[in-house]
């Protein structure tokens, strides 16, 4: 083991003596970085309206302003976490960084809707690299109720970032236009970096070739099917276009699957799949994430057209959701460390977070605000509560040498989850509203919250009704993944010692 700025050490970090401690930088900065990708995704949900007018654009250009990100998020996390244990973990953090930053810089300046969403890709592969690295360096420095406090609070700050991103979004744009909002995550991005170099390195005891095949899979697989996801609403279904992509797009995932068995150096290990303890919890992160993000990106438009709230004021109203985020992580993991069961704890929350989705089907214009106040609060506590706990307890059933693969898969199955979320609830939206108003570029724009001077009434209430279906689904999906959750974390074959 080195010292807190130096040299590398491998694996976890179990009892460092006084001069093997980490550097105190190494949480600040991890925590830091935490935040600010979690705000850049809350935030520019507020933003899209605004981008769409200045822009003109609607539709699917305008949804890759967030689905772009989080499919970048997705497809990367995995890869940069493998990437993290082998070729050293603060390496992968700093470098993620720089590009992060170099994303924001670049969609602040673009002139064109498509130079924003490919701004928006290389952010979030930053991201994704930021994620990934930063879950790994604290897994491999802290360890027992230290882990899951580092872990609490890298929740937390998750909630911070998801919280406080509409609505200090919202003032930005109000302030001085989305332009603005998008070059300050720049210059905090940098300082980010700046931070992670002194923070200690550390890499698997055994460093092997990278799986560029398995890597180049499962970036095609998703990018396919999320491409087909968000063409859909716009191109139909049985369009060849999207038949073809998203049978190709099943088509890799099936073949990476195949790789990954075969792989020296896998960059998803079959192991972890095979971990029912660990696939239990990583399949409780993804169900709370659908039932989060939906929600989370999509409400702020209904509630500036159905309601006429500023930027900023849905942001405001948004902390509803975000709120809970901020501080339930550490109440949940406080529970967990005073002996209350974690299983139990999780099962709670993703009852909230299946409760609150069902609820939100009585959504209506009419006093928007007052009637998904108490949906919103139940979604952010079951969120809150998982965002605590999950991590802490998938990481405590993972051989230290893997941590950073580990990392990368559960952040990979939240980007995922995200991305294929916002890309299915557009194809849903505006699916509905096509068939309701019988015109997809109406449709459309209506989506975007651009409502048509005369018909504000009819477009609303189809609107509505298209938000009414779409969330009665994803809350439909979220009860039954929470019963396979139940079913894996409670089998006899999860149990350890490690965690409860």
């Amino acid at each position: 083991m080195a010292n807190s700025t130096g040299g590398a050490v491998t694996g976890a970090a179990p009892h460092p003596g006084p001069a093997d401690r980490p550097s105190r930088l190494t949480l600040p900065v991890v925590l830091v970085g935490v935040v600010l990708v979690a705000m850049s995704i809350s935030g520019t949900a507020v933003a899209l309206p605004s981008i769409g007018r200045d822009l003109d654009t609607s539709g699917s250009p305008l949804n890759w302003v967030v689905a772009g990100y989080n499919l970048a998020f997705a497809a990367m996390t995995l890869i940069a976490g493998s990437t993290a244990d082998r070729v050293g973990r603060r390496r992968v953090f700093v470098v993620s960084a720089l590009v992060f930053s170099v994303g924001f810089l670049g969609t602040a300046l673009s002139p064109m809707i498509v130079a924003v969403d490919v701004f928006r890709v290389v952010s979030g592969v930053g991201g994704a690299g930021i994620m990934a690295a930063g879950g790994a360096v604290l897994a491999s420095t802290y360890e027992g109720a230290a882990r899951n406090r580092a872990f609490a609070l890298m929740g937390t700050m998750a909630g911070l970032g998801i919280a406080i991103g509409p609505t200090l979004s919202g003032l930005l744009i109000s302030a001085m236009g989305w332009r603005g909002g998008f070059a300050a995550f720049t210059v905090i991005g940098l300082l980010v970096a700046v931070g992670g170099t002194r923070v200690r390195e550390s890499r698997a005891a055994a460093s092997e070739r990278t799986d560029r095949v398995g890597g180049v899979l499962f970036v095609a697989a998703l990018t396919l099917l999320m491409f087909a996801l968000l063409e859909a609403s716009a191109l139909g279904w049985t369009h060849p276009a999207v038949l073809v992509t998203g049978i190709g797009g099943l088509a890799a995932l099936v073949v990476f699957g195949i790789v990954q068995r075969h792989s020296a150096a896998p960059v998803l290990a079959p192991a972890l799949v095979a971990n029912r303890g660990f696939l239990g919890w990583s399949l409780a992160t993804l169900t709370t994430s659908i039932g989060f993000l939906g929600v989370l990106v999509f409400l702020p438009t209904y509630l500036q057209a159905a309601a006429d709230l500023s930027p900023a004021a849905a942001g405001v109203a948004m902390l509803l959701l975000t709120a809970p985020v901020l501080v339930v992580p550490m109440a949940a993991v406080g529970l967990v460390n005073r002996g209350v069961p974690a299983r139990a704890l999780i099962m709670v929350a993703l009852l909230l977070v299946v409760a609150g989705n069902l609820w939100l089907v009585t959504l209506e214009a009419e006093d928007a605000v007052a009637v998904v106040a108490a949906p919103l609060v139940l979604i952010g506590i079951g969120m809150g509560a998982s965002f605590g706990i999950t991590d802490g307890q998938a990481m405590a059933l993972v051989d230290p040498d893997a941590v950073g693969t580990a990392a990368g898969f559960l952040n990979t199955l939240r980007g995922a989850a995200e991305a294929l979320v916002i890309a299915a609830y557009s194809a849903s939206l505006v699916g509905l509203l096509s068939a309701r108003l019988d015109d997809a570029d109406r449709a459309a724009e209506v989506g975007a919250g651009r409502l048509t001077d005369g018909a504000e009434a009819v477009e609303l209430e189809a609107f509505t009704w298209s938000w009414q279906l779409t969330q009665l689904g994803v809350g439909l999906l979220c009860l039954a993944l929470s019963v396979t959750v139940a079913a894996l974390v409670y089998s006899r074959a999860t149990v350890s010692h490690r965690a409860s």
